[in-house]
C-alpha cells in the first residue's frame, strides 16, 4: 500500500503543480499570472488578480501533495480548485471528459480526498516528522470534501455575479 499512496501522490501532486506552475510563472505554456487573470476576468470573476495567485497557489499546493507534507491541507487546495472548476467550466459540458465535462475533475478530487482519509503513506514528510496517524482517517477524507466543496461553493458565488453564474449574459 505504501507503494501505491507513493505514486498515486507523486503523479497526481506533481500534475497539479505543473499547473499551478502555469498560472503562477508561466512554466510549460501556461499564460502565467497576467494570463490567468485574463481567463478569470473573461469568465467575470471579480478581483481576477487576486484570484489568479489563489488559484496558482492552489494547485501548485501539488507539490505539497506529491512529497507528502501537509497531505489533508493540500488536498482541501486542489479539491477546492476542482469544485470551482467543475462549477465554472466543465459542468455545462455533461459528465465525460471527452465532451469537455468534470469527469477527470472529478476523479481528481476523489483522490485528493481519498489520499485525506489514507493519509500520505510510508513514504512521506508528513511520515518522517511523525504528522501521519493524527491527520489521517475517515473524518479527514469527509472534512476535505466538505470544506471542498464550501471552499469552492464561496468562490463561484461571493465572487461571481449572479447573472453569470445563473447562465445569463450580465448587461453591457
Amino acid at each position: 500500500m505504501a507503494y501505491g499512496l507513493l505514486v498515486l501522490r507523486v503523479v497526481v501532486g506533481s500534475l497539479f503543480f505543473a499547473h499551478g506552475s502555469q498560472k503562477l510563472f508561466g512554466w510549460f505554456g501556461g499564460g502565467g499570472p497576467q494570463g490567468t487573470a485574463r481567463s478569470l476576468e473573461n469568465m467575470n470573476f471579480r478581483a481576477p488578480r487576486a484570484l489568479a495567485l489563489v488559484v496558482g497557489l492552489s494547485e501548485a499546493s501539488g507539490l505539497l501533495l506529491a512529497l507528502g507534507l501537509l497531505t489533508p491541507l493540500a488536498a482541501l487546495l486542489v479539491s477546492s480548485t476542482m469544485v470551482v472548476a467543475i462549477a465554472t467550466v466543465h459542468r455545462r459540458n455533461g459528465f465525460f471528459n471527452t465532451a469537455g465535462g468534470y469527469e477527470f475533475n472529478l476523479t481528481l478530487i476523489a483522490v485528493a480526498v481519498a489520499l485525506a482519509a489514507a493519509g500520505p503513506g510510508r513514504f512521506s514528510i508528513d511520515r518522517a516528522i511523525g504528522w501521519d496517524g493524527s491527520t489521517s482517517g475517515l473524518w479527514w477524507g469527509v472534512g476535505v470534501a466538505v470544506l471542498a466543496l464550501l471552499g469552492g461553493g464561496f468562490v463561484v458565488t461571493a465572487l461571481r455575479p449572479r447573472a453569470v453564474r445563473s447562465g445569463h449574459a450580465a448587461a453591457a
